[in-house]
């Protein structure tokens, strides 16, 4: 009797300890399921095709990018530069297939061969410099970015068209993105699993010193790694251009902490030895998942970061969980009865999961959508005081009007608004309403919404080769000339000025020096002493200014393509602002204003971007009604200095 007591205790304790050792081992596929399941809950527009469609396809570049990452860190090193290098050769490509006439299959190569490149002289600097991941790889980061904006001269390579079906469809349902990233998912599992250099890698990952004593070539097998992680990085941005309809010199800009991410919370270890390409895809369908989920339930751009955060975190400690429990790791070499035990554990998750989705949905049906009228914004950024005043005027102005209205921040990613625009058109949204991160990239989303009969409407910035119902805007050309004038008049004609330029790649910035420029041409008499990009940013503005008035201590004027970089002149002139040196700003923002009121900034061309969002709320709902809407609504720009400030209001 006492035996069969303990024989039942036994068996119990081990199936609750194989039960846990499952999820320990599968921990990223259970977090999968259960973000699956809880999106479902919570948004019915989640569990449709098109929006898991979406969420394929959001995942594609990160997951292509993170199966090359996985060479590096699962043999214990680290790449920091494939976002970088991925811009880069989609930049080599768009190029050479255009301003260099070359034919389109040497073009691709080369673009293959510039991520190669890239990786051999990360894997050159780690195994002969001696230099440390970490170090080389970030250096490769800041040249593989420089070399992208050099090409590019700063702006959008339009794509050619035979690349650019890499976005479409196959069957006019099945995303060409999500086909590439199988197929690279399927050969970084062959690499790893099946030949030669794999097996090198876990061995490099597990012991370095022990794999070198047992006959392995560390340093020609670690230029190999960085290869391979290169030639994933030109397929990522190949790509990710072909989504944009263009090579963006500053694309895939930060994609690195992701692809890292993915490959962390697929179960690799940073300390190298473990992890597998499908785990990867896991990580990277987590963080699609988490992204998409919370744009459809109106979460902050912020709390997103911070929630993805979160999630990093727990995985590393779902990591450390397993190895102090003695979780089998994921590595080389395992035998078949592990494998069929994983497609075991894969095919039971899959049905556990549609099972309780499917009755899930159910919470969904018969739902009244019809309450109030729909809307998206997108915003290329909220770090920006003259887009949150946008979005202040769109907020009011939908929440006077009664319609449901959700803001999403960009944070400058023209990749990130693409995926944010298909997550708007798969909601069914009755409108939508794009501020642009460039006017080129967000073309295949907007034609994506206009195909699903969404109205679009854009606000401060148009879409190139995309049909908007609307376009509400100032004009940045004529602003620029205003401001050039301004200045100008007031140095009397003649003088020294330097201009801060905006962030390169972006329209805005493109289209304020262009009236810079044809604004001073009137003026002979007034010399640019010096033209420098401070990235709309007022520490950047406030680092610049301080560097060319080392060399230009005796420039008299200051025009600078937004007020935020303005204060930052401002700053670094001390006592020269509003004295010595003339400031003029762009924007008409809060801080600018108040500026002016203080004279230090001598004047700001205003764009009321309050009025910007109120007026095309308005025109989305008079086109979600069908009524007739203006193609092009000019909001005019205004000069404001200390003599009319005081009854200027964005």
């Amino acid at each position: 009797m006492a035996t069969d007591t303990l024989k039942s205790t036994t068996g119990a304790r081990d199936a609750s300890g194989g039960l846990r050792r499952l999820l320990l081992d599968n921990g990223a596929l259970t977090a999968l399921i259960v973000l699956v399941i809880a999106m479902s809950a919570l948004s019915g527009d989640f569990l449709t095709t098109d929006n898991l469609l979406n969420v394929g396809v959001q995942a594609a570049v990160t997951a292509i990018l993170a199966f090359g990452v996985t060479f590096v860190i699962v043999s214990a090193g680290i790449d920091l530069s494939v976002g970088s290098v991925a811009a880069l050769s989609a930049t080599v490509l768009a190029w050479s297939a255009t301003s260099a006439g070359v034919p389109m299959f040497l073009a691709v190569l080369l673009a293959i061969a510039t991520g190669i490149a890239c990786g051999l002289v990360n894997g050159i600097l780690i195994s002969y410099g001696k230099l440390p991941p970490f170090i080389a790889t970030l250096a490769m980061l800041s040249v593989a970015r420089g070399l992208s904006l050099v090409i590019s001269e700063g702006s959008p390579i339009p794509f050619p068209d035979s690349v650019s079906h890499l976005a479409d469809t196959l069957g006019g349902w099945l995303p060409v993105p999500v086909l590439v990233m199988v197929a690279m998912g399927l050969i970084a599992a062959f690499v790893l699993g099946r030949t030669y250099i794999g097996r090198s890698m876990y061995a490099i990952g597990g012991n370095e010193e022990a794999a070198r004593l047992s006959g392995l070539r560390v340093k020609k097998q670690k230029l190999a790694i960085y290869a391979f992680s290169g030639v994933f990085a030109a397929v990522a941005g190949v790509v990710l251009a072909a989504r944009l309809s263009s090579a963006q010199p500053q694309a895939a800009d930060g994609y690195e902490l992701d692809a890292i991410a993915a490959v962390v919370i697929g179960g690799a270890s940073l300390a190298g030895g473990t992890g597998k390409a499908s785990g990867t895809l896991i990580g990277a369908l987590i963080l699609a998942v988490l992204r998409n989920g919370l744009n459809l339930l109106n979460v902050s751009a912020f709390w997103q970061q911070v929630v993805i955060g979160v999630v990093i975190a727990l995985a590393v400690l779902l990591d450390t969980a397993r190895r102090k429990a003695g979780a089998i790791p994921a590595a080389a070499g395992t035998g078949g009865g592990d494998k069929g035990r994983q497609a075991v554990t894969y095919g039971l998750a899959a049905v556990v999961t549609v099972a309780i989705v499917g009755a899930t949905s159910f919470l969904h049906n018969g739902s009244s959508s019809a309450s109030a009228p729909k809307m998206g914004l997108s915003l290329s950024t909220l770090n920006n005081p003259f887009f949150v005043q946008i979005r202040a005027g769109a907020q009011a102005e939908a929440k006077k009007l009664g319609v449901d209205l959700t803001v999403t921040d960009a944070q400058n990613d023209a990749s990130q608004q693409a995926n944010q625009l298909q997550n708007f058109t798969g909601s069914g949204l009755g409108a939508i309403i794009v501020n642009p991160v460039d006017s080129d990239a967000a073309s295949n989303s907007v034609k994506a919404a206009d195909k699903a009969k969404i109205p679009v409407i854009a606000v401060d910035r148009g879409v190139n080769n995309a049909k908007t119902a609307a376009l509400v805007a100032s004009d940045n050309v004529a602003g620029g000339e205003l401001a050039a004038k301004t200045i100008a008049e007031k140095l009397g004609g003649k003088g020294k000025i330097v201009i801060l330029q905006g962030q390169a790649g972006t329209s805005a910035a493109r289209e304020r020096a262009q009236g810079f420029a044809n604004g001073l041409k009137a003026y002979p008499g007034i010399q640019v002493v010096a033209q420098q990009p401070a990235d709309f940013d007022r520490t950047k503005g406030l680092d610049v200014m301080s560097n060319l008035l080392q060399a230009h201590p005796d420039v008299q004027g200051v025009i600078a393509a937004n007020d935020e970089m303005a204060l930052g002149a401002i700053k670094a002139l001390g006592s020269k602002a509003g004295k010595s040196v003339s400031v003029v700003g762009f924007d008409g923002t809060p801080d600018g204003l108040k500026a002016v009121e203080g004279g230090t900034l001598y004047a700001s061309v205003a764009q009321q971007p309050s009025q910007l969002g109120k007026i095309a709320v308005d025109n989305a709902l008079k086109a979600i009604q069908g009524k007739k809407v203006e193609e092009t609504v000019k909001v005019p720009v205004k000069v404001v200095t200390k003599e009319n400030v005081a009854g200027f209001s964005g």
